[in-house]
């Protein structure tokens, strides 16, 4: 497939890939995912190509996923290390340091495409990595295979996360009903810091057996999300328009967020799908050590995780 070419689109390049009657977008800056349709149907509530991705949409998230309290943490023997406030109102660095690179194709096929970059070292981050991202499309929907590769010659701190928003083609979040099989929540502070713990069970966090969304506002963590058989998770939306299925491996990520969309801009705020985010770690794991990914100098993580419409 021609990838098309226009300095006035913000995220760059655009590269195609279909399969059927899916079709998805990836982008050159930052390596995630414009758009997901099948049959016509959006499954992921995407951005227009004329438009900058906000809120973190459909965007990767490493070498670490949500947010290192103070941007500051220690590893190694380095002494402490001070990464960019990304999130001045809550004074955190958010979400990594590559949803804004520019990423490079490494193979284009009509139904695959995997893009790379290489993460150099930065304020804050004294480490490199080869990170490469396949999306492959088949009759069960999109699968997602990251991978990252420590070129360097110390051990490395690592996380990763992604942040497609899923739908089903409706007006609102509060019509969709919304499972997530999580027997655990993660408790945080002003922050957005994990502080505990705590079980579902009883409260107002328990999505196992699936509820309708309606008014609840979520931008939650989770973790013990149990796996099925074929040992992934699976976070569900069920809607006007169908379902939405977001599948991740339960040992590559042991966590994730799930968001209403309650503090996006007013035009977007709970009107533009719900973010269901794979994580490695939780939120914090810098510093915290939680869940932290340590790759050894040559060698390698890697993860899959996936999205079927039906």
């Amino acid at each position: 497939m021609e990838a098309t070419t226009d300095t006035y689109r913000p995220s760059g390049e655009q590269w195609t890939i279909r399969h059927g009657d899916h079709e998805v977008v990836v982008v050159e800056v930052g390596g995630g995912l414009r758009s997901y349709t099948w049959a016509g149907r959006p499954v992921l509530f995407g951005y227009d190509e004329t438009e900058q991705a906000s809120g973190g949409r459909g965007q990767l998230l490493t070498p670490w996923p949500n947010r290192v309290r103070d941007g500051r943490y220690e590893f190694g023997t380095g002494g402490p290390l001070q990464l960019a406030l990304s999130e001045p109102a809550k004074h955190n660095a958010i979400h990594g340091l590559v949803r804004w690179t520019t990423w490079h194709v490494v193979e284009h096929r009509e139904d695959t495409i995997t893009v790379g970059c290489r993460l150099r070292p930065q304020q804050g981050w004294s480490w490199a990595l080869d990170l490469t991202v396949t999306y492959l499309l088949g009759d069960d929907g999109l699968t997602v295979t990251p991978s990252a590769q420590n070129v360097g010659v110390t051990a490395a701190p690592f996380g990763f996360g992604a942040h497609p928003y899923l739908t089903t083609g409706e007006d609102r979040v509060d019509r969709l009903t919304l499972t997530v099989p999580a027997e655990t929540s993660v408790d945080v502070d002003e922050q957005s810091i994990p502080v505990g713990r705590s079980s579902v069970e009883g409260t107002d966090r328990d999505w196992r057996h699936g509820r309708p969304i309606r008014e609840t506002v979520l931008d939650n963590g989770f973790t013990d999300l149990q796996p099925g058989p074929d040992g992934r998770w699976q976070v569900r939306i069920e809607g006007p328009g169908g379902a939405t299925t977001l599948w991740a491996d339960a040992q590559a990520f042991p966590f994730t967020q799930v968001f209403t969309g309650d503090t996006l801009s007013e035009q977007k705020r709970r009107t533009s799908g719900v973010a269901v985010e794979p994580m490695s770690c939780p939120a914090n794991a810098f510093a915290s050590g939680d869940a932290l990914v340590v790759i050894e100098a040559g060698r390698a993580w890697g993860g899959t995780w996936g999205i079927r419409p039906s």
